[in-house]
């Protein structure tokens, strides 16, 4: 056999198997949305619509662990309305959020307090979760900048993951990073970090259920990384989507 002919189909089949990964790296590059793409379509996916939920939260604190049952009415992204109705010494606190305006009020003291400032950043109920978490409204791409490093599998589905840097001053984290199932674009995991870059919060969705034919993050666990305890359980039992909610529920008046 000619020793050039076995070089030649040597340098063939080399530089069909470059050309072969160039074109599988090409492919998956020309695949893959910016960072700022897949924000939009995660905005879109979760921008709140009328619907009314029924929620349990289960606080896994350092010494005991409490379960709360609420229901909520949220009206697109500007108002809210939440009624804990179990356990019975929580029963019939209310929360009423009117754009970036929060109010409660507790039958215990029987007085309406408007929480704001620092009081935002406070435990809600004792869970890791803030009030300013529960109030977050604004889409992220409005105060984020996103850039896609890397990929990984959450409940077995692939990920995109998002690091995301703050544009303002005036957001409650100035970093997170964010795993975007790339088929449905929705948020399976999330850490959230301070200027500093010290971890502030955690969250992870452990169950997703198609819902009026939208797929809903039913379970999830969130974690304050600056507090013991082993995190706080949301699960969602219940969901209507485009509900129909009388204009007085969202009002001072019905707090008591």
């Amino acid at each position: 056999m000619n020793i050039t002919s076995v070089g030649s189909v040597g340098s063939v089949r080399s530089v069909l198997s470059v050309l072969s990964v160039l074109s599988v790296l090409s492919v998956r590059s020309f695949a893959q949305p910016s960072g700022a793409a897949i924000l939009k379509k995660l905005d879109a996916n979760d921008v709140p619509e009328n619907r009314i939920v029924v929620a349990e939260m289960t606080i896994h604190a350092r010494r005991a662990t409490r379960t709360l049952k609420l229901k909520s009415w949220i009206q697109g992204s500007e108002k809210s309305f939440t009624e804990f109705l179990a356990p019975p010494r929580d029963a019939g606190t209310k929360m009423l959020k009117l754009g970036d305006q929060l109010w409660t009020y507790t039958p215990a003291t029987d007085r309406i307090i408007q929480i704001a400032g620092h009081m935002l950043r406070q435990s809600l109920m004792g869970s890791d979760l803030s009030y300013e978490d529960m109030m977050e409204d604004r889409k992220l791409e409005d105060m984020y900048d996103a850039e896609v490093t890397g990929e990984d599998t959450v409940l077995d589905r692939p990920c995109w993951i998002l690091d995301l840097t703050a544009r303002e001053e005036d957001v409650a984290y100035a970093a997170r990073r964010l795993w975007v199932d790339e088929e449905r674009y929705i948020g399976l995991k999330e850490e959230r970090y301070a200027k500093s870059g010290e971890l502030l919060k955690t969250s992870e969705v452990t169950e997703l259920k198609r819902v009026s034919g939208r797929w809903v993050a039913t379970d999830a666990a969130f974690r304050d990384a600056l507090r013991q305890g082993e995190g706080t359980e949301f699960v969602i039992e219940d969901v209507e989507f485009d509900a129909n909610i009388p204009d007085y529920i969202f009002s001072k008046a019905a707090l008591k």
